[in-house]
């Protein structure tokens, strides 16, 4: 007999266990199946152990910096030991890891440790190994992995994924990192601070794709300061080689040639929904493998829905959670109101961090708004200044209407903490004015509180 469960969630990372959590404070019967530990791409192979070796790089920058700050170190040079920056980083996976796991327990939650497929589409059948799990509802969130150049396979030694780069036991001497977006650009930076030469190979125009434009150009500045060289528009041609690497690649100023140790790509992250069942199951692929969904997160499957990196939205953790919020805000019957996409916020680890919240000047402009903007720079901030870090900007970007706020940019220090402002003032609809009024009558709130501030004074409240 198959076990009957409200919910049957497939996959364990951000997308599947937000779900399952959600799900289980709300009284429902759910069930995961996993066949690693839970946590995902995010936790195990991406966000957290790659967070984990930036703020060791951080370390290492402040350590080299000491003595700017009159912390005289003598003739002490900081050693990087990879191998215990790894022990560490694999600590703080493991503790995270077992929280989660304590979470699910605490819920209720049951978990199959096996291999998931989705057997049966119109009944809600999984597959769990031998087991068969149905569910009312099902919710797919099998994940992604890590995309390969074409005809060019990772090997572990030679051309590494973001995976490969995350469990590294080595630093190479010479580095180049193929894909200049927020993966590639962290890597570039983590690896220049540990040492390594670093050149960056970008397909389009600019770093970072999607950012907005002054933000990027400003960071590929800050690489070049830093000695990481950038190839923007730039396509690869050819490699060859077995422990030194030679590399052509075709640039706007011809074709040029490189010698590398170890290339990394990070060309972006695949759906994981071959061999899965889904579309044996009656479950709609797009032509780019993504799963297609409604607004409340459902498949073309009634009962069917689908999170986190199968379908095409920003493959970030935060936006797996949302919507796995609002698949079961769906199956208990609510009315949940879609995921905005473009008012998501981005946040790059990279030196400098970059953050952003809301539309890019350029997209604003598409839609037709008349803009301002503000450009307010870190060169001109106390803060900033006294931790040594006074490159970089807040870009503010508002209709010039009715003052709305449509998208705040950050690069600099703390930027993956600043934008939170920005995104409470793009989500909650806050005006210039609004804003404006609250700094001038408190102002030291508005450095303690921001975000307070702008729950106060924008409209988030009244909607």
């Amino acid at each position: 007999m198959a076990e009957q469960f409200d919910v049957v969630v497939l996959g364990g990372g951000p997308g599947g266990y937000a779900a399952a959590l959600y799900g289980g404070s709300a009284g429902l019967k759910v069930a995961v199946v996993e066949d690693q530990r839970v946590g995902g791409t995010c936790l195990h192979r991406g966000c957290v152990p790659a967070k984990d070796l930036l703020q060791t790089a951080e370390v290492l920058r402040t350590v080299r910096a000491a003595g700017d700050f009159g912390v005289m170190l003598g003739d002490v040079e900081p050693v990087l030991d990879l191998a215990v920056a790894q022990a560490r980083k694999q600590g703080v996976v493991d503790k995270l890891t077992k929280g989660v796991e304590g979470l699910l327990k605490a819920r209720g939650v049951t978990t199959f440790s096996a291999w998931g497929t989705l057997a049966d589409g119109p009944n809600h059948v999984v597959r769990a190994g031998d087991t068969e799990v149905v569910g009312d509802a099902v919710v797919l969130a099998t994940g992604s992995y890590p995309r390969a150049l074409p005809g060019l396979d990772f090997d572990g030694a030679r051309i590494l994924s973001s995976e490969h780069v995350l469990a590294m036991e080595k630093v190479p001497a010479r580095a180049l990192v193929v894909g200049g977006g927020a993966i590639g650009c962290e890597f570039a930076s983590m690896l220049s601070d540990f040492g390594s030469e670093v050149t960056v190979l970008e397909m389009a125009p600019r770093l970072l794709p999607g950012a907005d434009e002054q933000v990027a150009d400003f960071l590929g500045r800050m690489f070049k300061r830093r000695g990481i060289t950038v190839h923007t528009d730039s396509r690869l041609t050819s490699i060859e080689g077995t422990t030194e690497l030679e590399v052509g690649f075709e640039s706007p100023d011809g074709p040029v040639s490189l010698t590398v140790d170890q290339i990394i790509v990070s060309i972006g992250r695949g759906p994981r929904t071959a061999g899965m069942g889904f579309e044996e199951a009656g479950v709609e692929l797009l032509s780019s493998g993504h799963v297609r969904t409604d607004g409340r997160m459902e498949t073309t499957v009634p009962g069917i829905y689908a999170v986190g990196d199968i379908v095409d939205s920003p493959q970030l953790a935060h936006v797996g959670f949302a919507e796995a919020i609002v698949a079961i805000g769906a199956i208990l019957g609510e009315d949940p109101a879609p995921v905005e996409y473009e008012r998501v916020p981005w946040g790059i680890y990279c030196h400098p961090e970059v953050a952003w919240a809301g539309l890019t000047e350029e997209a604003a402009t598409a839609r037709g708004h008349e803009i301002v903007k503000s450009v307010h720079r870190f060169g001109g901030n106390s803060r900033a200044l006294i931790i040594g870090e006074p490159e970089g900007f807040v870009k503010v970007i508002a209709d010039a209407t009715d003052h709305t706020v449509l998208g705040v940019h950050v690069i600099g220090p703390w930027a993956t903490e600043l934008v939170t402002e920005g995104y409470l003032a793009v989500n909650w609809e806050a005006t210039t004015d609004d804003i404006g009024r609250l700094v001038h009558a408190h102002p030291t709130l508005s450095e303690l509180l921001g975000e307070s501030a702008l729950a106060v004074g924008g409209r988030g409240l009244h909607g």
